[in-house]
């Protein structure tokens, strides 16, 4: 299963995502080393982040990234 390495918007009027593909890897390290690479040369936007995630193909990817996810709650021993 390869490794997708995205360009994530965070929208803050709604609590939608969009997503842009930047670069697909079969290596997990090659991915994390070419992510480390973005991440310090490349600046983004307050509002955007570069993410990699592992999945099947293109539209699983593409669906957990957009998919909503609830803020963990902090426990009292964890602030």
């Amino acid at each position: 299963m390869p490794y997708y390495i995205y360009i994530v918007t965070t929208h803050d009027t709604t609590s939608t995502r969009s997503i842009k593909l930047v670069r697909e890897y079969e290596n997990f390290k090659l991915a994390k080393t070419e992510v480390r690479r973005l991440r310090s040369e490349e600046q983004l936007e307050e509002a955007q982040a570069y993410k990699i995630i592992f999945a099947d193909d293109m539209a699983q990817a593409e669906q957990r990234l957009t998919e909503f996810r609830e803020e963990p709650i902090a426990r009292e021993w964890e602030k």
